[in-house]
Parts: C-alpha cells; sequence; structure tokens
C-alpha cells in the first residue's frame, strides 16, 4: 500500500492507495492484465494495462496516454490521440510494457470543454489560444498519479513512449526515474497538421512534419 493524503473539510486525512482489481482482457492486439486503484490521489478511475510480464521487467516500456474520446473511440481526425494509441498498444504488446489510460479529457479541461475549443479553432484559433480563451491553461495535466499507479504496480524505473518533453519532466520531477525517451510516428491527416505544428512549436512536440 501507498499511504496519500486526502483534503477533507476537517483538514489532511491519511488514506491508503492500492490496487483494486486485476483482470485479463483479450484485445485485439494481444491479451493483458487491466488493473484499478483505490485512493489515487485525484480521486479519478484511471486504469493500467499491463502486456506480458512488464510488471517483472527491470525498466519496462510505458505510454502514459491522455482519455480522448473523439479520438480514441470515435477516430477523429482533429488530432493525433487514436492512432497514437493504436500503434503503443501493438507496440507495448510486442515489449511486454505498460499503458497508463489517465482521464483527462481535453489535456485536463473536459469533454464538454474540448467541443467548446474546437468551435473556436474553427475560427482560426490555434489548440492553445482557443483554451487561453475559454479561460484555460495551455495543459491542466498533472503526472503525480502516473507515478503513484507505476509505484502501486512495482516499477520505480522506465522508458517512456511519449513525444511530450513535458510528461518527461514531471515524472521525473515526481521522483521517478525515466531512463530513456521512445518517439511515436507522426500521424497527420488533412484536418489536424494545425494542430500537429502548434504543439511542435508552442509545446516542443518531437513531432516530424514535412
Amino acid at each position: 500500500m501507498v499511504y496519500i493524503h486526502r483534503k477533507t473539510k476537517r483538514g489532511l486525512e491519511l488514506t491508503k492507495a492500492g490496487i483494486r482489481t486485476k483482470v485479463k482482457i483479450p484485445l485485439n492486439v494481444g491479451d493483458c492484465h487491466f488493473y484499478s486503484f483505490n485512493g489515487l490521489c485525484d480521486q479519478r478511475e484511471h486504469i493500467a494495462l499491463v502486456f506480458g510480464e512488464a510488471h517483472l521487467k527491470d525498466i519496462p516500456l510505458v505510454r502514459i496516454h491522455s482519455e480522448c474520446l473523439t479520438g480514441d473511440v470515435f477516430r477523429s481526425e482533429k488530432c493525433d490521440c487514436g492512432h497514437q494509441l493504436w500503434e503503443s498498444l501493438e507496440t507495448l504488446n510486442r515489449s511486454s510494457g505498460i499503458l497508463l489510460y489517465l482521464r483527462q479529457e481535453g489535456r485536463g479541461i473536459g469533454l464538454y470543454n474540448k467541443l467548446d475549443a474546437y468551435l473556436l479553432q474553427e475560427q482560426g484559433n490555434d489548440t492553445f489560444e482557443a483554451n487561453r480563451l475559454l479561460n484555460f491553461p495551455d495543459d491542466l495535466r498533472d503526472y503525480k498519479v502516473a507515478v503513484q499507479m507505476l509505484n502501486l504496480l512495482g516499477v520505480k524505473t522506465i522508458r517512456l513512449l511519449s513525444n511530450n518533453p513535458n510528461k518527461r519532466d514531471q515524472l521525473q520531477q515526481y521522483g521517478l526515474d525515466v531512463m530513456d525517451m521512445i518517439h511515436t510516428e507522426t500521424y497527420e491527416t488533412h484536418h489536424n497538421r494545425n494542430y500537429l505544428l502548434s504543439k511542435k512549436d508552442k509545446s516542443n512536440h518531437a513531432i516530424r512534419l514535412i
């Protein structure tokens, strides 16, 4: 168990964080175990997908993926999220890795606000400008919970599958040892080029555009 402090009306309450459920689920890329958790620091329902013997590896490959309903489920071409997710699942299945699926829709602003941001993007604003017009910062995501989940799985050192340097920096700030950073492919469509350019130019994502 990992102990965390949860703020209540009476002050700080010591609570336990732990693994709630482990269940094997067959996916089209291969079998994996889904983990749910109790007492996570942000009180959200995040899950971990563990392929093969990832928990036994000294330095597993890990993808930390933020939920994107439009991209992951409906295959929207306004972003590259769904493409990255399915590439990651195939890669992690081959390498016995771990995927953390975090409920951080729209870089943390939520689904409805993300759809509002899409309307502003149609008016010529980029993805970050749209957030600001809605009075949100560029990115609200906090990866402390990802480190907590990995610690509960017994993982202290990882190789990170990501194009986002801020993700790596936050993980290291929270005490996780990131030995290497491996990039996903670039998935450009007719509809997402400006989105990818904004991530590359304004957030230093490792994105290769022609």
